[in-house]
């Protein structure tokens, strides 16, 4: 890969913002509902427990990263000192030996182990070159890897296929999630002036959205589904870009709205209290509740699979522990913020929390009545920002995952640019036409595809990465962006600890 231009790079705070930008996301707005039903003591123990492992797999995530250019760097190497050596041959055949024979160039003082046929990375290892500067190079960050190429590099055809699978199906729930909230968001903001406050979602199918029409908020929630997959479905069918303001942007936004959120939810604490109105006593622990909360912390803290797209342009990457660590540490505590100050604050959590902020008809003050339009339609903003190029993404995981990628052009055009688009939008819009609830949708993507996307593909890539640079490499050369929790102690940790989540979250479901 060609060295990045200055311009191409960012500074170590802007990456600090994009990871805050992508961890903190539609996850963050379920955690309240899953706080208030496994109780703010277990919900705030989980918050701490699951950040640490998100943050163990992130570090196997770098480390493997790092390996991934090792391995091409020690590639680079091995061509130059083979290009030197077949050069320095053929120009002493040439000077020294003209009249030497087939056989006896098989019989020169490397006893041939450079000919084309028998040319072998063992045998270019032992040749001399000054490569104390290589050395230094082999572990870098400067070559931007996917998580997909990653996985071509250290893993075998079962374990592709695998991989490929999970990063589908956890993209087909974020599209799902997605298209719920939107959906939700705008059904909520047409039909406010007419919806009971205790209303529960099974009421939807009953109760109408305006008094004079037949259209129950349910058909509402669908046409704006509809309506929401048919304006932003077609960007599938191209090639969308992020850029470095949108990223920016939008977590501007983001930053505004659950500050808001987080103050509104203060004051309604600090708020007197009158004499007919008890204070909010919320849940401690409820044991049923964890398998809801596992999968919502867990879809919280996913950015696993998008770190080296944000890693690479930074420029600085001596600091890159310190910005991660410190990234966890604040999204920590403004996850525990938000979802302290929500079950504190309200006596019903809406499995999506930007509903509990849904336009009164009573509300006077025109600032006020701003805020809660603003706060009400805010995952409309961001995700419709977002679903295009999760869209895109797994367009092009679908074909990789079916289509052999060396060859693409040798397809079809309906298969190529219309029938992996119409799959990666079509199936998200059926699973929400017949289900609005965006907590079991991310419960079930956080649970199984999530647990395999932040811990079974980073301990998988890790343990393969490190045996494959042993191998290659060796272990006299430190890889600086090794993770600290090393040996395999820590990868069967986490494993474990996977093993634990699937059992429970699966036990419930049958249960």
């Amino acid at each position: 890969m060609p060295p990045r231009s200055a311009h191409e790079e960012y500074p170590t705070w802007v990456g600090f913002v994009f990871i805050f930008n992508l961890i903190v996301g539609t996850g963050a707005l379920a955690l309240p509902s899953a706080f208030s039903h496994a109780g703010w003591i277990l919900g705030s123990l989980a918050i701490v427990v699951l950040a640490f492992m998100s943050y163990v797999t992130v570090t196997f995530v770098i480390e493997t990263m790092a390996c991934a250019n090792a391995v091409q760097n020690w590639k680079r190497l091995q061509f130059i000192k083979r290009d030197r050596v077949l050069e320095h041959d053929e120009n002493e055949s040439l000077v020294n030996r003209p009249e030497m024979s087939d056989s006896d160039e098989c019989d020169n003082g490397m006893d041939g182990r450079f000919g084309d046929d028998q040319l072998t990375d063992a045998s270019i290892e032992q040749t001399p070159l000054n490569i104390m500067y290589y050395r230094k190079t082999y572990y870098s960050l400067s070559s931007k890897i996917e998580l997909g190429e990653m996985a071509n590099m250290f893993f075998g055809r079962t374990q592709r296929f695998l991989f490929y699978f999970c990063l589908a199906v956890y993209l087909y729930g974020d599209l799902s999630i997605y298209s719920a909230a939107v959906a939700k968001s705008l059904r909520d903001v047409a039909c406010a002036h007419n919806h009971r406050a205790n209303a529960t979602d099974d009421d939807d199918g009953t109760e109408r959205c305006w008094q004079d029409e037949l259209l129950t908020r349910l058909d509402v929630y669908r046409l704006c589904l509809v309506a929401f997959v048919a304006v932003l479905g077609p960007f599938t069918f191209f090639n969308v870009q992020k850029t470095k303001y949108l990223q920016l942007l939008t977590v501007l936004f983001r930053w505004l709205a659950f500050t808001v959120m987080i103050s509104i939810a203060i004051h309604r604490l600090l708020a007197p209290v009158d004499s007919t109105t008890l204070p909010i006593t919320p849940k401690r622990a409820d044991i049923s509740g964890i398998p809801y909360l596992i999968g919502t912390c867990i879809y919280s803290f996913m950015c696993h699979h998008s770190l080296p797209s944000l890693l690479t342009p930074i420029a600085n990457k001596g600091r890159l522990k310190a910005v991660i660590s410190l990234d966890y540490v604040l999204i920590g505590g403004f996850y525990l913020a938000l979802a302290l100050t929500g079950i504190f604050a309200f006596a019903e959590i809406k499995d999506l929390y930007t509903l509990n902020f849904v336009p009164s008809a009573d509300q006077a003050n025109g600032l006020l009545k701003a805020v809660e339009y603003f706060l009400a339609l805010f995952p409309v903003f961001t995700l419709s920002a977002s679903f295009p190029i999760v869209a895109i993404t797994l367009r092009n995981n679908l074909q990789t995952l079916f289509l052999d990628s060396a060859q693409l052009q040798a397809y079809n055009f309906f298969l190529r640019r219309v029938f992996f688009p119409l799959l990666a939008i079509l199936p998200p819009l059926i699973v929400c036409y017949f289900t609005e609830s965006v907590s079991n949708l991310v419960g079930f993507t956080g649970c199984y595809a999530g647990t395999g996307i932040q811990y079974l593909i980073p301990v998988a890539l890790v343990l393969s990465a490190r045996r494959t640079c042993d191998n290659m490499i060796g272990r006299g050369i430190v890889n600086e962006f090794h993770s600290p929790f090393k040996g395999t102690a820590w990868p069967m940790m986490v494993l474990g600890w996977t093993i634990a989540c699937l059992v429970l979250v699966t036990i419930d479901l049958v249960i």
